[in-house]
């Protein structure tokens, strides 16, 4: 199997590395390419782009930053495309990831999306653009559960990626 994971923040980064962990303890041989950070790299992924690089916050930076926005959401296109993966993985970062949702969705790639956007919280229109154009998505909070069971989407609760890492130092 091939993946492409995109992830934006640290915080992504720290849950893409654990995804991969888990994915090569599954597919010692999965190809997995991403946009992410040196964790995801030490994980086992080929990083092509760091979230430092394209993690802008505030709407000055980002107003600042269009080109360079722009320019980046093309490059991704170009690497997915170019490495043409079984599924895309996105991880939360939702300004950036459901661009690249729309773009994978209409090249026929599957669209996997891990930890929800918290859209219950800030924009709870974006729940079209999940339905429209991810394959399938994964949650942390249990509550997320029932929020998109009313608006008709499925998801899967996997359990909280940091209260598991806690439990895991904590034995």
């Amino acid at each position: 199997m091939k993946y492409f994971i995109v992830a934006g923040e640290q915080s992504g980064d720290l849950h893409g590395s654990n995804l991969i962990t888990e994915l090569r303890k599954k597919d010692n041989s999965c190809e997995i390419r991403c946009w992410g950070g040196d964790l995801m790299e030490a994980a086992g992924a080929k990083l092509m782009m760091h979230y430092k690089s394209i993690a802008y916050m505030g709407f000055v930076e980002v107003a600042k930053n269009l080109g360079s926005i722009s320019r980046n959401l093309l490059l991704c296109r170009e690497q997915i495309k170019d490495f043409n993966p079984d599924i895309v993985i996105l991880i939360d970062y939702p300004g950036f990831n459901f661009r690249i949702a729309r773009f994978a969705h209409a090249s026929g790639f599957r669209v996997f999306y891990y930890i929800s956007p918290k859209i219950w919280a800030w924009n709870e229109g974006r729940v079209e653009l999940v339905r429209k154009y991810v394959d399938r998505m994964y949650i942390i909070f249990p509550f997320e559960v029932e929020f998109y069971r009313k608006h008709g989407i499925e998801v899967e609760y996997r359990g909280n990626p940091l209260l598991d890492e806690t439990e895991k130092k904590l034995r």
